[in-house]
This record gives structure tokens, sequence and C-alpha cells, in this order.
């Protein structure tokens, strides 16, 4: 083998930074569970000031901090012996209701390593491996992921990016959101939108029990304005809506042109279809990059398993890109498709029928 030193090194040293990255992931995981992050950002500390405020064991603390300064998640001070967080860090480590709060993004991540058994069956049978079947980790961390983007972008950039749908809105509309999850998207709009009235779906019942939950803890338990149901994409009931709306979940169905026909039918005659998908382009030599990195590998792991497993199993992807959502969109009837908006995560479509 002819082997070039020089190449070898820089993949070495590729090897050496993912697998800090890999190993980094589950301390953050136990740094955000244990509150350690939100502790720490209130003021610089040493070990064993930071383990009596969160009652944590002082010598466990150390190295959890040791790793986090390596990594860059927190700054060290060798004079004092201080560990302390930069705003920066706090903002995305220690502020739950901030647009780049990241610890949600590890629980995904340890999630995956939860079910490499049945990725291994799978990829040696072609079965598909179901969102339900998945460790809750995955179920939690996808919301916390989520949300901040959805909190950051929807209402002030998404839904004024669709024709028409704003001042609907906001006079009283008729609005779904399915594949809602934990019910982040559909909490955010009707919180922002008092008289629309919206129903969030899930085929996956703990996650609309959990939608409920945290419906009832904002204070929006108002029926007549937001509801939860146990229904699919292609069997959700009601019709005459002004708006469906999908984030982050087409691509994981597994017939969704049956999906796209069954919103075309549930909508308006001038109703609007609302699709976020993670962002891609639509060739894979595009995609060979950071966020394509991302989504790839939670593409299988996760998504494309989730569509095996479904009838048809079309397998779009999470890197689907605007070209083939736009085939599956007008297969379903919808001849009105544009790019309405976009982020360095997310696509955002408007179709009409």
């Amino acid at each position: 083998m002819a082997i070039d030193e020089t190449r070898l090194n820089a993949f070495m040293g590729n090897f050496v930074h993912d697998l800090g990255a890999v190993m980094h992931a589950a301390t953050v995981v136990v740094g955000d569970q244990l509150g350690l992050y939100k502790a720490l950002a209130e003021g610089p500390c040493t070990v064993e000031a930071l383990a009596r405020r969160t009652e944590t064991d002082p010598r466990y603390l150390r190295e959890w901090l040791s790793a986090q300064a390596a990594s860059g998640y927190v700054e060290y001070d060798p004079k004092g012996e201080l560990f302390s967080m930069t705003e920066e860090q706090a903002f995305a480590l220690a502020e739950e209701g901030s647009p780049a709060f990241v610890p949600g993004a590890f629980q995904i991540a340890v999630a995956q390593f939860k079910v490499i058994p049945k990725m291994l069956q799978a990829m040696r049978t072609g079965l598909g491996i179901g969102w339900h079947e998945h460790d809750a980790a995955l179920f939690h961390g996808t919301e916390r992921f989520f949300r901040p983007g959805y909190a950051a972008n929807l209402v002030s950039q998404w839904i004024p990016a669709l024709e028409g749908i704003e001042p609907l809105l906001k006079s009283g509309a008729r609005v779904a959101d399915v594949g809602c999850g934990h019910g982040a998207s559909t909490l955010l709009m009707a919180q922002a939108y008092p008289e629309s009235s919206f129903v969030g779906f899930d085929y996956h019942a703990p996650s609309i029990e959990r939608a409920r939950e945290t419906a009832r803890k904002a204070g929006v338990d108002d029926e007549k304005r937001l509801r939860f149901e146990v229904a699919s994409a292609k069997d959700f009931p009601g019709e005459d809506y002004d708006l469906v709306a999908v984030f982050d979940c087409l691509h994981d169905m597994g017939d969704p042109v049956g999906a796209a026909a069954h919103v075309r039918q549930a909508l308006k005659p001038q109703g609007t279809w609302m699709i976020v998908e993670p962002f891609a382009n639509d060739r894979l030599e595009d995609n060979i990059n950071p966020v394509g990195r991302v989504f790839y590998s939670a593409s299988s792991f996760i998504c494309t398993p989730a569509s095996r497993s479904q009838e048809v199993g079309l397998c779009l992807g999470a890197q689907a890109g605007e070209a083939r959502l736009r085939d599956v969109v007008s297969q379903g009837g919808f001849s009105h498709f544009r790019r309405a908006s976009e982020t360095p995560f997310n696509l955002i479509f408007e179709a009409r029928p």
C-alpha cells in the first residue's frame, strides 16, 4: 500500500476530534440532566463550590468539568482553579428557551447508540424500526432540539412568509399540525394566535399525552383552542382546514404521497400546507458538509428505518431535498409548491391545491 503520511495524519487528526465529540456527548446529557450547566452559569466557582451548589460528588465533578473545559464548553482559570461559562456558552447550554439551546441534540445522539442492536438487524434484513421502538430519550431530545428553532423562526419568519396566512391566523383560522410529537410547534402557534383553533395529531400515543400535559402546564388547556389527538398522517380527522403544517416529519413517513393526498382533502379549496423539512440540497455532493453529516447520520438510524417500518416505505430520508419533496407534493394532488423560507437547518415550503 502506498500511504501518504500527510493525508494519514490529517485523517487521524479528524479521528481524534470525532472520537472526542462522541465521548463528550454523554457528558453533555449528564450535565444537562443534573443541572450542572445552569448552576455554573450563575458565576465562576471551584469544583468544591459547584459540588455544594449542585449536591454532586466533587471528584466526579472535577473530571466532568475537566472534560467540559477540554471540549471548549466551559472556561478554566488555573490561577484560582475556577471554572466558569461565557455568556455564549451559557446561552447554548444553560438557557432552555434560547434559540441556540443544544443539549437536546445530544440526547438524540445518545439515543442512537441504544438502538444499535436493532439497527444491525435492520441493515441485514431491510426491515424497519418504528419511531415508537426507540428509547424515550429520542422523543424528549427531538422536542428540545427542534423547539428552539421553531421558537426563533416559526411566528416571526416562517408563517409571515406564507401568502395570506398570518392575517388569517390573527382573525381566526382552523389549523392542523400533523406529526406534532410533543406539540412544541402546535403550542407556539396557539400561543401566538389566540383567535385561531389548533389540533395536533401524532400516531405515537405517549407523545400526544406529553403534548397535552405541556399544554396544561402552559395554561393553554381550552380544547376549543388547542387539543391533541392520536392519528396518523393518512387518517387524521377534520376538513376545511385553513392551514395544515408538518414539521420535520414528512420524510419519516412511509407513504408521504398518501399523506399529501389526505392533506389536500382536509384543506379548504384555498387552504395552505406548510412543510418544514431539514435543510438539504438536491445532490449528495452538495450535502457533504457539517449539516449534511448530522442529518445523514440521524437519517440512517431514525428517519429511514421509521419510513421502512410503515406501508410503502418510500424512505425519503432526512436529506430529501426540494426536488424530491416537490415530486411527492405534486403526486399528492397539489399544483402550487414553492420554497417560502429557509434557515441553516430547515427548508420551509408552501403548497396549495
